[in-house]
């Protein structure tokens, strides 16, 4: 028998330790694991925080990914009609509207063709550690080195000017705000496009050998899919990463031990990238769904048209799925499938890129800075909890 109005939570929000979930989760993990909730913003909705489960929901076509914008003070009823997805926004259309531009751009991030970037990416790397050497300490980590190496390479990878950097990064972290308006994310998001849609169009004059030139010859986009599409590997190119090397290095800064193992054994880089990937999970509120029919599942009716949050933090965090203790940072731990780049078709198609970053970051400036150590206690570093994304908003290092 299933249950369709069981008590409802608060979703769980607040961190006690600067690089775990919510400890909430823990509790709806072992007591309530598809929990009706209550959203920051007053909306109701599920939230799903074991592996599995989250999993399940992910692949699951029941489950639509053109999810309903939620936002503090701007809460929509479960039964409005779902908006169409913007122009070019892939991550929010299902089917095979999905699958057009899935395929158009999949080619372009292949393993092979990203592990065949890493020496380019490895002398960006270099470049930014001369800068910090020259500068002397103490530098913010972030704006040194952290920010700069992905936004370098998706530039790079699409034909962005790298000198637009700050139109763009000023944009896109204004996109990212929980608080943000539904007014202030249009305009960003409105800014984001123009921006591609002006440099689109001086690709169709002079096209050279990038991403956006490329998807501008092949004529398959309109321009308002164009700029939506370059918009969003834009934002996603350089955020996601940028917060992962950053946080990751805190991280490995306050595990003395586990970055002495690193640094014993450089072989160790992989699986720490994994581990690291796994532990921090940057997408820290996880990913909305909309139930597109009624869906039984854990004994729950999920009505047609529910929210439903697939917490990956908490997935990760799953100690019937991760061996050993999932809270410890481990590098040495024998891998598991985790859920940082989500799962099924609308996993990251830029986690291979993350990947080769984060390793050729990682490894160079350990190397290149063998004392390196917070400036400030680490209490003191600003933490991004008002951002999807969640990282630091400025780390402070010296050496």
């Amino acid at each position: 028998m299933t249950s369709t109005q069981p008590t409802t939570r608060t979703q769980p929000m607040g961190r006690t330790c600067p690089f775990s979930p919510p400890e909430g989760y823990r509790t709806l993990r072992e007591e309530d694991p598809i929990a009706p909730v209550t959203f920051p913003d007053g909306a109701k909705g599920w939230v799903v925080s074991r592996y599995e489960d989250v999993r399940a929901v992910l692949t699951d076509p029941r489950f639509g990914a053109n999810r309903r914008r939620v936002r503090p003070g701007d809460p929509e009823s479960a039964d409005a009609p779902l908006p169409p997805p913007p122009p070019g926004m892939f991550i929010m259309m299902d089917g095979q509207e999905h699958t057009r531009f899935r395929r158009m751009l999949t080619g372009q991030f292949t393993v092979r063709r990203m592990q065949k970037l890493a020496p380019a990416v490895e002398q960006i790397v270099a470049e930014q550690l001369d800068a910090m050497a020259a500068a002397e300490g103490p530098v913010d980590l972030l704006q040194a080195f952290a920010l700069p190496i992905p936004s370098l390479v998706i530039c790079e990878l699409l034909g962005v000017p790298y000198a637009d950097r700050e139109e763009f990064q000023e944009n896109s972290a204004r996109l990212l705000r929980l608080d943000a308006s539904r007014a202030e994310v249009e305009q960003a998001q409105q800014a984001l496009n123009q921006y591609i849609h002006r440099l689109a169009a001086a690709k169709r004059e002079h096209p050279t050998d990038d991403i956006l030139s490329g998807l501008v010859q092949s004529e398959q986009l309109t321009d308002e899919e164009l700029a939506g599409v370059g918009a969003l590997l834009l934002l996603a190119g350089h955020e996601t990463t940028a917060n992962m090397i950053a946080l990751g290095t805190m991280c490995l800064l306050g595990n003395p031990g586990q970055l002495a193992a690193l640094r014993a054994d450089p072989a160790l880089m992989d699986n720490a990238v994994e581990e690291l990937l796994r532990y921090l999970t940057i997408i820290q509120y996880g990913l909305r769904r909309v139930a597109l029919e009624d869906v039984e599942m854990g004994g729950h009716r999920i009505e047609a048209g529910a929210t439903v949050l697939a917490s990956l933090s908490s997935g990760n965090r799953d100690a019937t799925k991760i061996s050993g203790d999932p809270d410890v940072l481990d590098l040495g731990r024998e891998y598991s499938p985790h859920l940082a780049f989500g799962h099924g078709v609308h996993q990251c198609i830029g986690q291979q890129l993350a990947r080769v970053e984060m390793k050729a970051a990682l490894t160079a400036l350990f190397d290149r800075f063998p004392d390196l150590r917070l400036a400030v206690p680490a209490d003191q570093v600003p933490m991004r909890e008002e951002m999807l994304i969640y990282g630091v908003h400025e780390l402070p290092v010296t050496w």
